[in-house]
């Protein structure tokens, strides 16, 4: 038995697509095809009834459905339990946050944690979007660290959580620029020589902010935009080395993009349209808290912060301002 067959099964019981559960599993469609018939075969009974369209759970599916998903709880509970502790028995606050804030935001946050209460420990879990909210709402982790968009809904019953919003920063159109400093690829661009697009995955959080973005462009000021997607991918550090190698144009959040443009080597593809806002929020069931998830979420719930947009560089969070000491 491997977990993996459990989480697989389970998001295929919800999306009952094996294109869709495939792409949130990060694996292709044979893979998973290959899981789900081994935990059939673990189980003893088919598990999905393949013949219709679109497929369903046969009995033994759905049977089975909810001892898989206690099953995962219960071992990523535990699981976890066990690594948020250290060999003297201290406890670890657990993060959960996308790839790209992990790298920006965390960091600075957790300092900024750490100066106000050094016996602070904390453990960072970097995933999709999609996952770290799996995490959340399966207790993996005490806090999700994410953006979010007022057009563009997460995977994540807010009802359940509570949520503070923590700061916010522009997601920008980037390009090399060319000798004169001006970008290579230049927004709108040109229907006959479309921008090669270095485009977030389809189904993807940011995918959609950039798609609505586009859409706004296109409705309200008929200003369509030529793009030829060259490459894709999740993670936008990953983005950000294609764009640094001049292989096309990436919306890229603010704060991943500020020491290449203080630099130079990146600038924005336009004057300051085709961008919108990301709000940074966290996430936590403040009921399942401990003493110190419980401190750590006070500190940040009572500091007020005034951040607007607008800025020739990304929007400083709170944390960011207390110097170093």
């Amino acid at each position: 038995m491997d977990i993996n067959w459990l989480q697989d099964f389970v998001c295929l019981a919800r999306t009952l697509n094996f294109t869709r559960a495939s792409y949130e599993r990060n694996i292709t469609q044979s893979a998973l095809s290959k899981r789900i018939k081994a935990l059939e075969v673990w189980v003893g009974a088919p598990l999905l009834e393949r013949s219709s369209f679109p497929i369903r759970l046969s009995r033994a599916g759905e049977e089975f459905l909810p001892v898989a998903k206690a099953a995962i709880i219960d071992l990523l509970r535990i699981r976890d339990e066990i690594r948020a502790r250290d060999t003297s028995g201290l406890r670890y606050s657990v993060f959960a946050a996308t790839h790209a804030i992990s790298i920006t935001h965390l960091p600075p946050l957790v300092r900024h944690l750490e100066r106000s209460d050094p016996s602070i420990r904390t453990r960072v879990m970097s995933d999709n979007l999609h996952e770290c909210c799996r995490l959340l709402m399966d207790d993996a982790c005490d806090f999700l660290l994410c953006y979010r968009h007022p057009r563009i809904p997460i995977t994540l019953d807010e009802n359940r959580f509570s949520r503070i919003d923590l700061g916010v920063e522009r997601l920008i159109p980037i390009s090399v620029p060319n000798e004169a400093g001006a970008p290579v690829w230049r927004l709108p661009g040109q229907l006959a020589r479309p921008i090669p697009h270095l485009a977030y995955p389809s189904g993807s959080f940011m995918e959609a902010v950039v798609s609505d973005l586009l859409k706004q462009k296109r409705d309200r000021q008929n200003q369509p935009v030529a793009l030829n997607v060259r490459h894709m991918d999740a993670l936008s550090e990953s983005l950000k080395s294609f764009a640094k190698q001049g292989a096309g144009l990436a919306w890229l959040p603010e704060s991943s993009v500020k020491n290449e443009i203080d630099a130079g080597t990146l600038v924005p593809a336009c004057d300051g349209g085709f961008q919108c806002t990301l709000t940074l929020s966290m996430f936590a069931a403040t009921e399942r808290l401990d003493q110190t998830g419980l401190s750590i979420w006070a500190l940040l719930s009572a500091q007020s912060y005034s951040l607007t947009p607008g800025a020739h560089h990304a929007v400083p969070m709170p944390w960011t301002m207390a110097a170093e000491p």
